[in-house]
């Protein structure tokens, strides 16, 4: 079965598609999936769809969306098909469990972010660049973005996107080590404002400005991200923010840009005042 999460729901056997329309039955399937392999109880999937105001009727509709469910994965196998819906969907005690094999956007974002980020630990930067594009490029979308998403689901979605910041920061990281700051410009700008807070986004950006000539613009995000710190938190910037802010001001040459000629931004690694470590 082909899976991808990582946008609109997508589920597929042989090129059919498995996803109902209807609400309720496709928040299960997308958690199920999410889950494939995996037992995920009743209780799990009567919470996911009714919170805590469940109706009493609520186990019996639940296996309803289960047999309608199977009458989907029966149409896509087709008559000769060797496992059946219940062989795919099974019965497990407690639960349910997707049992599935096949292609997973979630998954191989995972492998190539973790990749990713392990090559820019080491410092091939290049590679880290590419690997972390394509783990980024699976992305077509908030995840789930047509499913309705209960509890369980709200916890799944926000921890992919968690990752997918991690990934994003890394890739932007690599990026800037090899000199890529002026075409990050409209990206870093636009991510710093949807991420007001964010204090990696915004040192990327203030590097990214300082290396295109534009000191007091880089000041400026230094300014917008401290007032809204202390409005918001009750916070100053990091220790690492500031001491990027101070190097601006005295214009350090450690923030010059990577010469491109020498890969993977051994410079850049060597300063406590690149935004891996603010």
């Amino acid at each position: 079965m082909e899976v991808r999460v990582l946008g609109p729901f997508v589920a597929q056997l042989d090129h059919t598609s498995v996803v109902p329309s209807a609400a309720k039955p496709r928040q299960v399937l997308a958690l199920l999936a999410l889950h494939a392999g995996q037992v995920v109880t009743v209780s799990t999937l009567l919470d996911e769809l009714w919170g805590d105001a469940p109706p009493r009727t609520a186990p019996a509709t639940l296996q309803t969306y289960i047999t309608q469910l199977r009458r989907r994965l029966a149409t896509a196998l087709g008559p000769t098909a060797v496992r059946g819906p219940k062989d795919v969907l099974c019965t497990r005690y407690g639960g349910y469990a997707l049992d599935v094999a096949g292609a997973d956007d979630a998954t191989e974002f995972h492998r190539l972010s973790t990749a990713g980020q392990a090559a820019l630990r080491r410092g091939a930067d290049r590679e880290a660049s590419v690997l972390l594009h394509q783990a980024l490029a699976l992305w077509r979308g908030p995840a789930l973005a047509d499913v309705q998403i209960g509890r369980a689901l709200q916890v799944e979605t926000v921890r992919l996107e968690e990752t997918r910041l991690g990934a994003l920061d890394a890739r932007i990281e690599a990026d800037i080590r090899l000199g890529r700051h002026a075409a990050l410009l409209g990206e870093l700008t636009a991510l710093a404002a949807q991420h007001p807070l964010h204090e990696t986004v915004h040192a990327q950006l203030m590097l990214a400005l300082y290396r295109c000539g534009r000191p007091s613009h880089a000041l400026g995000a230094y300014q917008r991200l401290r007032q809204c710190l202390v409005r918001e938190l009750g916070l100053e910037p990091s220790t690492r923010l500031r001491r990027l802010h101070q190097a601006i001001l005295r214009a350090d040459p450690v923030l010059e840009s990577p010469d491109p000629t020498t890969a993977d931004g051994a410079e850049l690694r060597m300063t406590p005042l690149t935004p891996a470590a603010v």
